[in-house]
Protein backbone atom coordinates (compact mmCIF):
# COMPACT_ATOMS: atom_id res chain seq x y z
CA UNK A 1 0.00 0.00 0.00
CA UNK A 2 1.82 3.12 -1.13
CA UNK A 3 1.21 6.96 0.32
CA UNK A 4 -0.36 9.24 -2.64
CA UNK A 5 1.70 11.71 -3.71
CA UNK A 6 1.97 15.14 -2.83
CA UNK A 7 0.27 15.46 -6.36
CA UNK A 8 -2.67 13.05 -5.94
CA UNK A 9 -3.22 13.88 -1.93
CA UNK A 10 -4.17 17.17 -3.49
CA UNK A 11 -7.08 15.92 -5.07
CA UNK A 12 -8.22 14.70 -0.91
CA UNK A 13 -7.96 17.97 0.21
CA UNK A 14 -11.10 20.54 0.73
CA UNK A 15 -12.67 22.76 -1.39
CA UNK A 16 -14.36 25.91 -1.93
CA UNK A 17 -17.41 26.70 -3.56
CA UNK A 18 -19.07 29.74 -2.99
CA UNK A 19 -20.48 29.08 0.63
CA UNK A 20 -20.15 25.19 0.43
CA UNK A 21 -16.95 23.29 1.29
CA UNK A 22 -16.16 20.41 -0.14
CA UNK A 23 -14.49 17.51 1.89
CA UNK A 24 -12.43 16.23 -1.26
CA UNK A 25 -11.76 17.62 -4.55
CA UNK A 26 -13.96 14.27 -6.36
CA UNK A 27 -17.09 14.77 -7.78
CA UNK A 28 -19.90 12.26 -8.99
CA UNK A 29 -20.93 14.05 -12.54
CA UNK A 30 -24.10 13.97 -13.55
CA UNK A 31 -25.40 11.11 -15.97
CA UNK A 32 -28.76 10.18 -16.74
CA UNK A 33 -29.93 7.32 -14.19
CA UNK A 34 -33.27 6.37 -15.90
CA UNK A 35 -34.10 6.24 -11.96
CA UNK A 36 -37.19 8.44 -12.13
CA UNK A 37 -40.03 6.48 -13.99
CA UNK A 38 -43.62 8.80 -14.16
CA UNK A 39 -40.74 11.38 -13.60
CA UNK A 40 -40.55 10.13 -9.93
CA UNK A 41 -37.15 9.21 -7.86
CA UNK A 42 -37.17 5.93 -6.71
CA UNK A 43 -35.33 4.28 -4.49
CA UNK A 44 -32.93 2.64 -6.58
CA UNK A 45 -32.21 6.73 -7.41
CA UNK A 46 -31.82 7.08 -3.61
CA UNK A 47 -29.26 4.33 -3.59
CA UNK A 48 -27.16 5.21 -6.44
CA UNK A 49 -25.97 8.44 -5.12
CA UNK A 50 -26.02 7.11 -1.58
CA UNK A 51 -23.40 4.37 -2.91
CA UNK A 52 -21.57 7.49 -4.63
CA UNK A 53 -21.44 9.33 -1.16
CA UNK A 54 -20.02 5.85 0.87
CA UNK A 55 -17.80 5.83 -2.05
CA UNK A 56 -15.86 8.52 -0.90
CA UNK A 57 -17.06 11.79 -3.33
CA UNK A 58 -17.03 14.94 -2.13
CA UNK A 59 -20.53 15.51 -4.02
CA UNK A 60 -22.79 13.80 -6.19
CA UNK A 61 -25.11 15.28 -8.93
CA UNK A 62 -28.10 13.70 -9.74
CA UNK A 63 -28.75 14.45 -13.26
CA UNK A 64 -31.23 16.25 -15.53
CA UNK A 65 -33.52 17.96 -13.26
CA UNK A 66 -35.99 19.74 -15.60
CA UNK A 67 -36.93 23.45 -14.38
CA UNK A 68 -40.11 22.59 -16.28
CA UNK A 69 -42.47 19.95 -17.42
CA UNK A 70 -41.75 21.15 -20.95
CA UNK A 71 -37.93 21.29 -20.03
CA UNK A 72 -38.11 17.09 -19.97
CA UNK A 73 -36.39 15.69 -22.56
CA UNK A 74 -38.57 12.29 -21.55
CA UNK A 75 -41.10 11.97 -19.44
CA UNK A 76 -39.42 9.45 -16.96
CA UNK A 77 -37.43 12.26 -15.71
CA UNK A 78 -37.06 14.32 -12.97
CA UNK A 79 -39.15 17.78 -13.04
CA UNK A 80 -37.96 20.13 -10.29
CA UNK A 81 -41.81 20.95 -8.43
CA UNK A 82 -43.30 20.34 -5.27
CA UNK A 83 -44.84 16.72 -5.87
CA UNK A 84 -40.80 15.70 -6.16
CA UNK A 85 -39.53 17.25 -3.29
CA UNK A 86 -40.30 14.84 -0.22
CA UNK A 87 -38.52 12.24 -2.63
CA UNK A 88 -35.70 14.30 -3.40
CA UNK A 89 -35.72 15.12 0.01
CA UNK A 90 -35.01 11.28 0.81
CA UNK A 91 -32.08 11.36 -1.60
CA UNK A 92 -30.47 14.36 -0.03
CA UNK A 93 -30.59 13.00 3.24
CA UNK A 94 -28.93 10.46 2.27
CA UNK A 95 -26.27 11.67 0.54
CA UNK A 96 -25.60 13.75 3.76
CA UNK A 97 -25.61 11.03 6.22
CA UNK A 98 -22.42 9.70 4.27
CA UNK A 99 -20.81 13.14 4.82
CA UNK A 100 -20.90 14.22 1.05
CA UNK A 101 -22.69 17.26 -1.05
CA UNK A 102 -25.77 16.96 -3.11
CA UNK A 103 -25.89 18.62 -6.64
CA UNK A 104 -28.88 18.84 -8.73
CA UNK A 105 -28.27 19.69 -12.16
CA UNK A 106 -31.41 21.84 -13.29
CA UNK A 107 -31.66 22.43 -17.06
CA UNK A 108 -33.93 22.50 -20.09
CA UNK A 109 -34.01 20.42 -23.01
CA UNK A 110 -34.99 22.98 -25.90
CA UNK A 111 -35.48 21.26 -29.00
CA UNK A 112 -33.90 18.70 -27.84
CA UNK A 113 -37.06 16.35 -26.44
CA UNK A 114 -39.28 13.22 -26.75
CA UNK A 115 -42.14 14.08 -25.18
CA UNK A 116 -45.24 13.07 -26.26
CA UNK A 117 -46.92 16.33 -25.93
CA UNK A 118 -46.12 20.38 -24.56
CA UNK A 119 -47.92 23.38 -23.81
CA UNK A 120 -46.47 25.51 -27.14
CA UNK A 121 -46.88 24.34 -30.85
CA UNK A 122 -43.06 24.16 -31.59
CA UNK A 123 -40.34 23.28 -28.96
CA UNK A 124 -38.08 26.18 -27.60
CA UNK A 125 -34.92 26.81 -28.74
CA UNK A 126 -32.49 29.90 -29.55
CA UNK A 127 -33.31 29.96 -33.43
CA UNK A 128 -36.41 28.93 -34.88
CA UNK A 129 -36.54 26.26 -38.26
CA UNK A 130 -35.93 22.44 -38.77
CA UNK A 131 -35.20 20.56 -35.59
CA UNK A 132 -32.91 17.86 -36.18
CA UNK A 133 -33.83 16.09 -33.17
CA UNK A 134 -37.36 16.36 -33.61
CA UNK A 135 -37.36 13.87 -36.41
CA UNK A 136 -37.81 10.81 -34.48
CA UNK A 137 -40.25 12.59 -32.41
CA UNK A 138 -42.54 14.15 -34.86
CA UNK A 139 -41.38 17.63 -34.18
CA UNK A 140 -39.90 18.77 -37.08
CA UNK A 141 -39.54 22.40 -36.52
CA UNK A 142 -38.59 24.54 -33.31
CA UNK A 143 -39.09 28.31 -32.35
CA UNK A 144 -36.91 30.89 -31.65
CA UNK A 145 -37.57 31.95 -28.17
CA UNK A 146 -38.28 35.85 -27.93
CA UNK A 147 -37.62 37.81 -24.79
CA UNK A 148 -40.59 37.42 -23.11
CA UNK A 149 -39.87 33.63 -23.42
CA UNK A 150 -36.55 34.26 -22.01
CA UNK A 151 -38.33 35.82 -18.91
CA UNK A 152 -40.59 33.19 -18.29
CA UNK A 153 -37.90 29.85 -18.98
CA UNK A 154 -35.25 31.95 -16.93
CA UNK A 155 -37.61 32.92 -13.69
CA UNK A 156 -38.76 28.91 -14.39
CA UNK A 157 -34.77 28.30 -13.48
CA UNK A 158 -34.88 30.32 -10.69
CA UNK A 159 -37.58 28.65 -9.42
CA UNK A 160 -36.07 24.92 -10.06
CA UNK A 161 -32.98 26.41 -8.19
CA UNK A 162 -35.41 27.51 -4.89
CA UNK A 163 -37.30 24.48 -5.18
CA UNK A 164 -33.59 22.52 -5.02
CA UNK A 165 -32.15 24.43 -1.80
CA UNK A 166 -35.80 23.42 0.07
CA UNK A 167 -35.19 19.87 -1.15
CA UNK A 168 -31.88 20.05 0.53
CA UNK A 169 -29.19 20.11 -2.44
CA UNK A 170 -26.25 21.85 -1.55
CA UNK A 171 -25.23 23.13 -5.00
CA UNK A 172 -26.96 23.31 -8.13
CA UNK A 173 -25.28 22.59 -12.00
CA UNK A 174 -26.96 24.58 -14.91
CA UNK A 175 -26.37 22.50 -17.29
CA UNK A 176 -25.05 24.57 -20.67
CA UNK A 177 -23.43 21.91 -22.49
CA UNK A 178 -24.69 18.60 -25.02
CA UNK A 179 -27.17 20.15 -26.85
CA UNK A 180 -30.02 21.71 -24.47
CA UNK A 181 -31.44 24.41 -24.66
CA UNK A 182 -28.80 26.94 -22.73
CA UNK A 183 -25.88 25.44 -25.07
CA UNK A 184 -28.41 25.80 -28.15
CA UNK A 185 -27.72 29.40 -27.48
CA UNK A 186 -24.32 28.58 -27.20
CA UNK A 187 -23.32 27.12 -30.23
CA UNK A 188 -22.70 28.62 -33.73
CA UNK A 189 -24.69 25.66 -35.14
CA UNK A 190 -27.71 25.84 -33.29
CA UNK A 191 -28.14 29.92 -32.73
CA UNK A 192 -28.49 31.71 -36.20
CA UNK A 193 -30.13 34.75 -34.54
CA UNK A 194 -29.27 38.21 -35.44
CA UNK A 195 -30.25 40.30 -32.45
CA UNK A 196 -28.37 40.83 -29.65
CA UNK A 197 -28.75 37.06 -28.69
CA UNK A 198 -26.52 35.78 -32.12
CA UNK A 199 -23.21 36.38 -33.69
CA UNK A 200 -20.18 36.28 -31.57
CA UNK A 201 -20.08 34.36 -28.00
CA UNK A 202 -20.48 37.09 -25.83
CA UNK A 203 -23.87 37.56 -27.60
CA UNK A 204 -24.91 33.91 -27.90
CA UNK A 205 -24.15 33.71 -24.50
CA UNK A 206 -26.40 36.66 -22.98
CA UNK A 207 -29.64 34.38 -22.42
CA UNK A 208 -27.60 31.80 -20.46
CA UNK A 209 -25.22 34.54 -18.48
CA UNK A 210 -28.88 36.15 -17.45
CA UNK A 211 -29.96 32.67 -16.61
CA UNK A 212 -26.51 32.29 -14.02
CA UNK A 213 -26.99 35.78 -12.58
CA UNK A 214 -30.58 35.20 -11.61
CA UNK A 215 -30.10 32.14 -10.02
CA UNK A 216 -27.27 33.44 -8.07
CA UNK A 217 -29.41 36.34 -6.82
CA UNK A 218 -31.83 34.01 -5.65
CA UNK A 219 -30.00 30.76 -3.88
CA UNK A 220 -26.33 31.90 -4.32
CA UNK A 221 -25.53 32.69 -0.81
CA UNK A 222 -26.78 29.35 -0.07
CA UNK A 223 -25.98 27.05 -2.88
CA UNK A 224 -22.84 26.77 -5.07
CA UNK A 225 -23.84 27.34 -8.56
CA UNK A 226 -21.85 25.52 -10.93
CA UNK A 227 -22.35 25.88 -14.74
CA UNK A 228 -21.81 22.67 -16.99
CA UNK A 229 -19.94 23.75 -20.52
CA UNK A 230 -18.84 22.08 -23.64
CA UNK A 231 -15.13 22.82 -24.33
CA UNK A 232 -15.64 21.24 -27.89
CA UNK A 233 -18.97 20.75 -29.14
CA UNK A 234 -16.88 17.79 -30.69
CA UNK A 235 -17.77 18.47 -35.00
CA UNK A 236 -16.37 20.64 -37.29
CA UNK A 237 -19.21 23.90 -37.04
CA UNK A 238 -19.04 23.47 -33.38
CA UNK A 239 -17.28 25.35 -30.60
CA UNK A 240 -14.05 24.83 -29.59
CA UNK A 241 -11.44 24.94 -26.71
CA UNK A 242 -10.88 28.93 -27.85
CA UNK A 243 -14.68 29.75 -27.71
CA UNK A 244 -14.85 27.58 -25.00
CA UNK A 245 -12.09 29.74 -22.99
CA UNK A 246 -14.34 32.63 -23.97
CA UNK A 247 -17.48 31.42 -22.16
CA UNK A 248 -15.77 30.68 -19.19
CA UNK A 249 -14.43 34.41 -19.09
CA UNK A 250 -18.10 35.53 -19.29
CA UNK A 251 -19.17 33.28 -16.94
CA UNK A 252 -16.72 33.94 -14.22
CA UNK A 253 -17.29 37.75 -14.41
CA UNK A 254 -20.84 37.24 -13.29
CA UNK A 255 -19.89 34.95 -10.20
CA UNK A 256 -20.49 31.61 -11.22
CA UNK A 257 -18.64 29.39 -8.21
CA UNK A 258 -17.68 26.43 -10.32
CA UNK A 259 -17.25 25.69 -14.21
CA UNK A 260 -17.59 22.00 -15.21
CA UNK A 261 -15.94 21.22 -18.12
CA UNK A 262 -17.31 18.31 -20.89
CA UNK A 263 -17.69 18.26 -24.59
CA UNK A 264 -20.02 16.84 -27.26
CA UNK A 265 -23.27 17.34 -28.80
CA UNK A 266 -26.46 14.92 -27.91
CA UNK A 267 -27.49 14.63 -31.84
CA UNK A 268 -24.62 16.01 -33.75
CA UNK A 269 -21.50 13.79 -32.05
CA UNK A 270 -22.78 12.01 -29.02
CA UNK A 271 -19.76 9.60 -29.12
CA UNK A 272 -17.75 13.02 -28.11
CA UNK A 273 -19.04 13.08 -24.91
CA UNK A 274 -17.91 9.60 -24.56
CA UNK A 275 -14.51 9.69 -26.04
CA UNK A 276 -15.52 6.17 -26.88
CA UNK A 277 -18.47 4.45 -29.46
CA UNK A 278 -21.45 3.19 -28.55
CA UNK A 279 -21.38 -0.76 -29.19
CA UNK A 280 -23.92 -2.03 -31.57
CA UNK A 281 -24.91 -5.01 -28.94
CA UNK A 282 -25.90 -2.37 -26.61
CA UNK A 283 -28.94 -1.56 -29.07
CA UNK A 284 -30.31 -4.85 -27.63
CA UNK A 285 -31.09 -3.05 -24.13
CA UNK A 286 -33.05 0.09 -25.30
CA UNK A 287 -36.58 -0.75 -24.79
CA UNK A 288 -37.32 3.03 -25.95
CA UNK A 289 -38.21 2.28 -29.84
CA UNK A 290 -37.36 5.95 -30.49
CA UNK A 291 -34.08 6.01 -28.74
CA UNK A 292 -33.05 2.59 -30.09
CA UNK A 293 -33.54 3.99 -33.96
CA UNK A 294 -31.79 7.14 -32.78
CA UNK A 295 -29.38 5.36 -31.42
CA UNK A 296 -28.82 2.83 -34.39
CA UNK A 297 -28.85 6.33 -37.05
CA UNK A 298 -26.39 7.87 -34.98
CA UNK A 299 -23.88 4.58 -34.92
CA UNK A 300 -23.98 5.06 -39.10
CA UNK A 301 -22.11 7.92 -38.61
CA UNK A 302 -19.99 7.75 -35.79
CA UNK A 303 -16.39 8.35 -36.59
CA UNK A 304 -13.90 5.32 -35.65
CA UNK A 305 -12.76 6.41 -32.31
CA UNK A 306 -10.73 4.58 -29.49
CA UNK A 307 -10.81 5.77 -26.13
CA UNK A 308 -8.10 7.26 -24.26
CA UNK A 309 -7.97 8.86 -20.35
CA UNK A 310 -8.29 12.74 -20.36
CA UNK A 311 -9.91 12.93 -24.02
CA UNK A 312 -10.52 16.12 -23.20
CA UNK A 313 -7.57 17.80 -21.65
CA UNK A 314 -6.27 19.75 -24.71
CA UNK A 315 -9.49 21.84 -25.11
CA UNK A 316 -10.03 21.95 -21.48
CA UNK A 317 -6.26 23.13 -20.50
CA UNK A 318 -7.69 26.39 -23.05
CA UNK A 319 -10.28 27.25 -20.86
CA UNK A 320 -8.15 26.69 -17.53
CA UNK A 321 -5.51 29.20 -19.11
CA UNK A 322 -8.09 31.65 -19.55
CA UNK A 323 -9.84 32.25 -16.00
CA UNK A 324 -8.79 31.61 -12.45
CA UNK A 325 -12.35 30.59 -11.14
CA UNK A 326 -11.99 26.94 -10.19
CA UNK A 327 -12.58 24.39 -12.29
CA UNK A 328 -13.80 20.38 -12.36
CA UNK A 329 -12.37 18.44 -15.19
CA UNK A 330 -14.49 15.64 -16.86
CA UNK A 331 -13.47 13.20 -19.54
CA UNK A 332 -11.90 10.23 -19.22
CA UNK A 333 -10.94 10.25 -15.84
CA UNK A 334 -9.86 6.16 -14.88
CA UNK A 335 -7.17 6.19 -13.01
CA UNK A 336 -5.18 8.04 -10.20
CA UNK A 337 -2.04 8.93 -12.83
CA UNK A 338 -5.06 11.11 -14.35
CA UNK A 339 -5.69 12.34 -11.40
CA UNK A 340 -2.40 13.21 -10.97
CA UNK A 341 -2.32 15.09 -14.07
CA UNK A 342 -5.24 16.88 -13.64
CA UNK A 343 -3.76 18.06 -10.38
CA UNK A 344 -0.89 19.06 -12.09
CA UNK A 345 -2.57 20.94 -14.91
CA UNK A 346 -4.31 23.02 -12.17
CA UNK A 347 -7.76 21.75 -11.99
CA UNK A 348 -9.49 22.05 -8.65
CA UNK A 349 -11.75 19.25 -8.88
CA UNK A 350 -12.07 16.16 -10.81
CA UNK A 351 -15.77 14.96 -12.30
CA UNK A 352 -16.44 11.24 -13.28
CA UNK A 353 -19.17 9.35 -14.24
CA UNK A 354 -18.90 5.76 -15.51
CA UNK A 355 -15.48 4.65 -13.58
CA UNK A 356 -18.00 5.64 -10.62
CA UNK A 357 -20.87 3.27 -12.11
CA UNK A 358 -18.28 1.04 -12.37
CA UNK A 359 -17.18 1.32 -8.67
CA UNK A 360 -18.35 3.79 -6.55
CA UNK A 361 -15.89 3.09 -3.82
CA UNK A 362 -13.09 4.17 -6.48
CA UNK A 363 -12.61 7.41 -4.71
CA UNK A 364 -11.36 5.34 -1.41
CA UNK A 365 -9.95 2.51 -3.06
CA UNK A 366 -7.44 5.55 -5.06
CA UNK A 367 -6.65 6.74 -1.70
CA UNK A 368 -5.98 3.68 0.57
CA UNK A 369 -3.96 1.97 -2.73
CA UNK A 370 -6.02 -0.55 -3.34
CA UNK A 371 -6.22 0.56 -6.84
CA UNK A 372 -4.54 2.39 -9.14
CA UNK A 373 -7.05 2.03 -12.27
CA UNK A 374 -10.33 1.68 -12.93
CA UNK A 375 -11.64 -1.81 -13.93
CA UNK A 376 -13.97 0.65 -16.78
CA UNK A 377 -13.61 -0.21 -19.81
CA UNK A 378 -15.86 2.71 -21.84
CA UNK A 379 -17.42 0.30 -23.41
CA UNK A 380 -20.41 2.63 -23.10
CA UNK A 381 -23.26 -0.26 -22.17
CA UNK A 382 -23.76 1.67 -19.07
CA UNK A 383 -25.70 4.59 -21.16
CA UNK A 384 -28.19 2.80 -22.70
CA UNK A 385 -28.84 0.85 -19.82
CA UNK A 386 -30.61 4.25 -18.02
CA UNK A 387 -33.80 2.75 -20.71
CA UNK A 388 -33.67 -0.59 -18.67
CA UNK A 389 -36.11 -1.32 -16.04
CA UNK A 390 -33.08 -1.12 -13.46
CA UNK A 391 -32.16 2.04 -14.59
CA UNK A 392 -27.86 2.92 -15.01
CA UNK A 393 -25.75 -0.06 -14.14
CA UNK A 394 -22.86 -0.97 -15.25
CA UNK A 395 -22.77 -4.36 -16.95
CA UNK A 396 -19.49 -6.02 -15.57
CA UNK A 397 -21.73 -6.47 -12.28
CA UNK A 398 -25.18 -6.95 -13.23
CA UNK A 399 -28.29 -5.02 -13.64
CA UNK A 400 -30.16 -2.86 -10.44
CA UNK A 401 -32.58 -4.35 -8.69
CA UNK A 402 -35.90 -3.65 -10.55
CA UNK A 403 -38.54 -3.45 -7.76
CA UNK A 404 -36.19 -0.77 -6.12
CA UNK A 405 -36.36 1.43 -9.45
CA UNK A 406 -39.99 1.06 -9.55
CA UNK A 407 -40.68 1.93 -5.84
CA UNK A 408 -40.92 5.45 -5.09
CA UNK A 409 -37.94 7.41 -2.99
CA UNK A 410 -40.41 8.59 0.04
CA UNK A 411 -42.79 5.57 -0.35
Amino acid sequence: MNPLSPTAARAYTPLQLGPLLLRNRFIKSATNEGMARGGVPSKMLVEHHRRMAAGGVAMSTVAYCAVSPDGRTFVDQITLDTQSLRHLRVLTQAVHREGAAACAQITHGGAFNFLPQLSTRYPFSASGGFNAAGVLSGRLWRKAMNEDDMRRVASEFVRGARLAREAGFDAVEIHMGHGYLLSQFLSPSYNKRRDEYGGSVARRARFPALVLRQVLDAVGDALAVSCKIGVTEGFAKGTQGEQAAELAQLLQAEGAHLLVLSGGMNVESPWAIFGSPMPAEALTTIQNPVVRTATRLMRLVEPRIEFRELYFREHSRQVRAAVKMPLAYLGGAKSLAGVETIMNDGFDAIAMGRALIHDPALVRHFEDGSVTTSGCTACNRCVPMMYSEGGTACVLHGPNEVQLNRSPAAD
